[in-house]
């Protein structure tokens, strides 16, 4: 079956246009089934995709009654293309047989670029897909060419329905919403982490015994465009270790997090920053209670620069894996924003700020989870309580648990704040700001404002110290630290490695 011709192609309101490709069909297939109890079928299509082709592509496929399994399998070529320019790159998933529409309602997995073949029944599902019954009706195979050569792309899809007897549904088990921990008190995450149910190398077991060997208190689970990893990590939260649901929404506009939802939401990624759908689902995810976070917004590699605004974000990723060139970026232009929410907007007061975050992105070894953390002072080790403190920017980051650090300020009547907080002073009132930090031998430390750098100290080799440091409201909107590792090859006037940084700590009675 060699399926060269685009029958179809829809633009729904909010969604990236896709292409629809003449469906698939199992003549007999029913009669075959009762007949033969049992064995399958298959068919394969053949095709080509130009260069431009639109971000998605569907295959009908009509599944009849008796099916036990539903397997695709799939490839593409790869011809050699000029320097610099994108070659051949196709992901797939699958929705079933409640269809393609925005939402989700319909979908049944995806697995980018990462996998070759999948397969859906009942009792079990390839990870980064959704087991359940295999119902009757069109399901839809999804391809999306999320890079094409100039000479376009050869692909070829085989689906494989295998009947017989459906087996019984498992109910997903959910990690609970409270660890034990210790009260009100600083804990560690990772909330950007994949496994095998994306494009991750860990299994969920692994990426849990990292996440205790570095110290950490929480972590979530947050695959690209799928929720299978919600129900994969039975037996492995405990009292020392909180499992949070997500997704990294992967558009090809920009990822963001979908942080702390309601265990099985699904977010869906099929649009860009000209669609009319992002604010959509930033709604989706505040009302399943999680926390919309833009990733790495300045990550150089096709689709990942975040073009969709600030508008409805509750923190940003400043901070994606060891620091790099772009974290440096995505630093600058979020301490810009915080200058924005400095401005009064007429009688309603100042802007809202968003606070930062850090978290690894660790797909495979030598990746490091909790490289970087954010440490969040919470009520409790509870969903809601860290959450409420990523919300708040009660948080700093760093590259391990072997750094401590305390930003605190006092005005002259005992007035006091801490990370994320207010010190409510006049604006000639005496402000006394305090640092402490351990861990970072011969690191620099830096205290930062709306005005810029206005202290700069070096650690002993011990990697401890205490910096004091004594300003005003009317000096400074906000204080903010940095302590950085010396600079590798003597690189004059540049500031080191990220080693630790702060929340900023306002200043002034608004």
């Amino acid at each position: 079956m060699d399926r060269r011709d685009v029958l179809r192609l829809s633009a729904a309101a909010g969604a990236a246009s896709a292409l629809t490709l003449q469906g698939v069909s199992f003549a007999h297939a029913e009669e075959h089934a009762e007949k033969s109890g049992g064995g399958e079928e298959s068919r394969t299509v053949r095709g080509h995709l130009p260069n431009g082709a639109p971000d998605f592509v569907h295959l009908p496929v009509d599944v009849p009654r008796g099916v036990r399994e539903l397997a695709v399998s799939y490839s593409y070529d790869r011809p050699a293309v000029p320097s610099g320019t994108p070659g051949n790159a196709l992901d797939i998933g699958i929705f079933d047989e409640r269809g393609t529409a925005a939402g989700g309602r319909g979908f049944r997995g995806w697995s980018g670029g990462f996998r070759t073949e999948f397969a859906i029944s009942a009792e079990r599902a390839t990870p980064g897909y959704l087991a359940g019954p295999v119902r009757p009706g069109t399901w839809h195979v999804v391809l999306g060419p999320y890079t094409v050569a100039p000479q376009g792309m050869e692909y070829e899809v085989t689906v494989t329905l295998r009947y017989g007897e459906q087996g019984r549904p498992l109910r997903p088990a959910y990690p609970p919403k409270r660890a034990r921990g210790r009260g009100r008190a600083w804990y560690r995450g990772d909330c950007h982490l994949h496994t095998v149910h994306s494009d991750g190398r860990r299994t969920p077991a692994e990426v849990a015994a990292a996440a205790r060997a570095a110290g950490l208190d929480f972590i979530a689970t947050t695959e690209h465009n799928t929720t299978s990893g919600h129900g994969a990590w039975e037996g492995l939260w405990g009292e020392d270790l909180l499992i949070l649901c997500g997704e990294e929404v992967t558009t090809r506009n920009g990822h963001y997090l979908a942080l702390g939802v309601d265990p099985g939401t699904f977010v869906d990624w099929r649009y860009r920053a000209r669609d009319d759908a992002y604010e959509r689902y930033v709604r989706r995810i505040h009302r399943a209670g999680g926390l919309v976070v833009p990733a790495h917004p300045n990550c150089p590699f096709v689709g990942c620069q975040w073009k969709f605004g600030y508008a409805g974000a509750d923190a940003v990723e400043v901070w994606n894996g060891p620091w790099t060139a772009d974290d440096e970026q995505a630093l600058a232009a979020w301490d810009n924003m915080l200058l924005e929410s400095c401005r009064r907007e007429g009688g309603e007061g100042r802007r809202r700020w968003i606070p930062a975050m850090g978290n690894s992105d660790a797909h495979r070894e030598p990746q490091v989870v909790g490289l970087p953390q954010t440490v969040v002072h919470a009520e409790d080790l509870s969903r809601a309580a860290v959450l409420e403190g990523i919300r708040a920017g009660r948080s700093w980051l760093a590259e391990s648990s072997g750094i401590g650090l305390e930003l605190s300020a006092t005005g002259p009547r005992g007035e006091h704040a801490g990370i994320g907080e207010r010190l409510r002073v006049a604006p000639d009132a005496a402000v006394a700001v305090r640092l402490e930090v351990s861990g970072v031998p011969d690191g620099t430390v830096r205290l930062l404002t709306d005005q810029g750098e206005m202290l700069s100290e070096r650690l002993p080799a011990s990697g401890s110290g205490t910096v004091l440091w004594h300003t005003t409201a009317s000096l400074a909107a906000y204080v903010r630290a940095e302590v950085r590792h010396p600079v590798q090859g003597g690189g004059a006037g540049l500031p080191g490695p990220m080693a630790a940084m702060t929340n900023p700590l306002w200043l002034g009675a608004h």
